[in-house]
């Protein structure tokens, strides 16, 4: 009988592995229901994300609601807003994303602000244009992929470009309170919609005047001087020679005032 209870009592099991069997039954459990619950959300995601996409017709509700005032309900323009017969999803697409339509008040240009409407939104108000009023669309990906000749369209963009927009693309001034916006944070969609449809001051740059691998040049010269700090110091806003001589003359000819003011004094 002692020989017996004795391996009775051996063959019992450590109370840390009862704990250590409910551990992994736990993971287990917990495993399992966070890998169900990562598929059904998953498919919910899918769900609503069809759901929620936005058709022409929805588009046309929105100009209706949002651009007829001034573009007419056939787009045809009234008096507080110009035609958009011809001017494309892409011009569309520019325009309300950077906010600068719909315009809050009439001035001498339009300003960029924060988009009034979701990305959803702004594609089908752009499709609902341009199947009323086809005009230039979006480009293939090659154009914007900033793998263009960057000196080719360094050299493009002086010629074509910086008068108003400065070699840097830093933007400027141009008459009646009107000015060119800076290019350091536009996207390469953006630059190539402005390059076809000619926003606000802008002249049109059609493919007779440059074509696309030029384009696809400036883009890419665009987008490097965007990753590429200035090697030269203090940019000064990147202005060219009024800034540096500026910077000059209050600094430079300042500090040499002070310093001989100093030693007159000193010398007194």
């Amino acid at each position: 009988m002692a020989r017996e209870k004795k391996r009775r009592a051996s063959g019992r099991r450590s109370p840390l592995a009862a704990v250590a069997l409910i551990g992994i039954g736990l993971l287990a459990t917990g495993g399992i229901y966070a890998g169900a619950s990562a598929a059904v959300a998953a498919t919910n995601d899918t769900s609503t994300s069809a759901s929620t996409a936005l058709t022409v017709d929805d588009g046309k509700k929105l100009f209706q609601a949002n651009c007829a005032t001034c573009h007419g309900m056939d787009l045809q323009g009234s008096d507080d807003g110009p035609s958009l017969v011809g001017v494309g999803e892409l011009a569309v697409e520019f325009q309300v994303s950077t906010g600068r339509m719909p315009l809050a008040m009439q001035g001498p240009q339009a300003p960029e602000k924060p988009a009034q409407f979701t990305e959803d939104q702004i594609k089908a108000l752009a499709a609902y244009v341009q199947s009323v009023a086809p005009g230039p669309t979006y480009p293939s990906a090659e154009t914007l992929d900033g793998k263009g000749d960057v000196a080719n369209g360094a050299e493009i963009f002086r010629t074509n470009c910086a008068m108003c927009h400065n070699v840097a693309g830093a933007g400027g001034a141009l008459t009646q309170g009107k000015f060119a916006p800076s290019l350091e944070s536009t996207s390469a969609l953006h630059m190539y919609a402005a390059m076809v449809t000619g926003p606000q001051n802008m002249p049109v740059f059609s493919n007779l005047n440059l074509n696309l691998d030029e384009k696809r040049d400036i883009i890419s010269y665009l987008l490097y001087l965007q990753d590429h700090e200035s090697v030269g110091g203090f940019g000064l806003g990147s202005l060219g020679p009024v800034a540096e001589g500026l910077f000059i003359w209050i600094f430079g000819i300042g500090t040499l005032i002070g310093v001989t003011v100093w030693i007159t004094a000193k010398s007194n």
